[in-house]
């Protein structure tokens, strides 16, 4: 009997304006109001009231495909479901919960870092912070703690992996071509020892064995170590692209003839794919895991259930991609989708090019160090330790009700008058910002005039915002942006776009700042 593991990865980008909290209306969705609302209706609802045929009793009966499915959901989506579709979001957390009855207390779900950063391109900060608040949203929603993290776009190198470690995760998926070499253990000594003495064998994405785990050790000699799964790619491949979910028998029978011999399969994709890429590959996805897979003799399971009974055997070295960058699972080029114009994108003209990248990344993180020096100025003045306050504040964002003012009584040491605990809030709210204007979707696609870019550039908008309320950095990040041209002649500069696309929205800000 082989184990089965199909994994879903469900995110959009947010997509609320940052100075009402509200999602505008996009017209490209139509006719629904947003592109939230919409793949919610083709693919979220759909996937926890899926509507199949019992093959024993011929009777009609609703299958939540989350209490099956290896799943995470990017926290800012989880977030925008639980305000506008709580149905939705309790059949998604009921999911969790009865798979951790079935599957000897390991859930389902797995967190993600919380803004769909490129990980590998964070500065050591933002990386800490990105995989705590994933880690504290997870915990406040499943209530308990999270045996993975979801690396957005699977973008990871050794840095990455050595935090993962060092936040105590369990085990991490990554793409087939992110192998690069493992060796057997001798049999002797410690467990690090007997790796350690093992001969390497070098992989690729073809030859790598994704149906076990590896062991994947830090480098400081510590002995600690993660598991890593690499899931099957062809097969993944099929089910995205290749129209594998029109037939759940034809999709049972193709992972039955991929697992032929093999103790495990596991597939990964984009959980968009069941029902929004692929009308009603929800259905399709019920079908084969509660009816078809079953069957056929596979063991539905997740991976912390078939790590308890399967110990990694080899230890593993991962490709970190050109000059330790990173590789990922869409960028065959590391992760120079979201620095460079690599020749990676989607959609667009013959002609254009993505050369837009590098200033647009530039002019972020100008916003980004130059903020860092102020905030650090606040320690001893608004806060102990500022960036564990930026750690310790995503119980601001996941609580409306958590105390302000006990919150910043704890983190200053005393008791700030009602102007310093505005600049401390403002401060925060500042640095969520900063956060989240690194969101991948900005770089992933044709041109900076889109509108996943565009939502950046209002992260941005809000952040120079606040920050002009204590100094003033929106000349120098026009600037940088100018360098970053359009695709299309009549949208200009990045400069143009932030002027006419970003800049009116200041006007619809509240009278009150809206600090975490």
């Amino acid at each position: 009997m082989s184990s089965l593991i199909i994994h879903g990865h469900f995110y959009q980008p947010p997509r609320e304006n940052p100075w009402t909290g509200s999602v505008e209306e996009q017209p490209s969705a139509a006719p629904f109001h947003d592109w939230n609302e919409r793949i919610h209706s083709e693919c979220y609802r759909p996937n926890g009231f899926a509507s199949i045929v019992d093959s024993h009793t011929k009777q009609e009966r609703i299958v939540n495909n989350y209490r099956n499915l290896s799943f995470n959901f990017g926290p800012t989506l989880l977030s925008w479901l639980e305000k506008t579709h709580p149905n939705t979001y309790r059949r998604i957390i009921e999911g969790d919960r009865e798979s951790t009855v079935r599957h000897i207390g390991h859930g389902n779900a797995i967190a993600q870092a919380y803004g769909h950063a490129i990980l590998p391109l964070c500065n050591e900060r933002d990386l800490r912070t990105q995989i705590r608040w994933g880690l504290a949203d997870f915990r406040y929603r499943f209530a308990r703690e999270a045996e993975a993290l979801w690396l957005p776009e699977t973008a990871c190198n050794d840095k990455v992996l050595h935090a993962l470690i060092e936040e105590g995760l369990r085990f991490v998926i990554l793409a087939p071509r992110q192998a690069s070499r493992y060796r057997i253990p001798t049999g002797r000594g410690s467990e690090r020892d007997n790796y350690s003495t093992g001969d390497w064998r070098n992989v690729n994405e073809n030859s790598i064995d994704t149906s076990i785990p590896y062991r994947y050790f830090h480098s400081d000699g510590s002995g600690r170590s993660i598991a890593v799964f690499f899931y099957d790619g062809s097969m993944s491949r099929a089910i995205a692209f290749d129209n594998l979910l029109s037939s759940s028998c034809d999709l049972a029978d193709a992972l039955m003839r991929s697992a032929s011999g093999k103790a495990m399969i596991n597939v990964a994709t984009d959980g968009e794919t069941y029902g929004h890429h692929f009308k009603f590959g929800d259905l399709c996805l019920a079908h084969t895991l509660e009816e078809e897979a079953p069957v056929r003799g596979f063991q539905v399971t997740n991976y912390g259930e078939y790590l308890d009974k399967h110990t990694p055997q080899f230890e593993i070295e991962i490709n970190s991609g050109p000059a330790g960058e990173g590789t990922s699972w869409s960028c065959i080029h590391g992760v120079d989708r979201w620095i460079r114009d690599c020749g990676c994108h989607t959609g667009g003209e013959p002609e254009w090019n993505q050369v837009w990248r590098t200033p647009l990344r530039q002019a972020f993180d100008f916003l980004r160090d130059d903020n860092a020096t102020h905030f650090e100025s606040t320690r001893g003045r608004l806060f102990i330790f500022p960036w564990l306050a930026r750690d310790d504040s995503i119980a601001l964002v996941l609580d409306p009700q958590h105390s302000r003012q006990q919150f910043l009584l704890e983190h200053a040491g005393r008791r700030l008058s009602e102007n310093e605990q505005w600049q401390a809030l403002v401060y925060l709210e500042l640095q969520r910002m900063l956060l989240l204007m690194y969101t991948s979707c900005g770089w992933f696609f044709n041109d900076i005039s889109g509108i996943e870019t565009i939502q950046i550039l209002k992260y941005a908008g809000r952040a120079i915002d606040l920050m002009e309320q204590l100094r003033s950095v929106r000349d120098r990040f026009l600037e940088i942006l100018a360098e970053a041209r359009s695709n299309r002649p009549e949208m200009g500069t990045g400069a143009d776009i932030y002027e006419q696309f970003v800049e009116p929205l200041k006007s619809s800000r509240p009278q009150e700042p809206m600090p975490a």
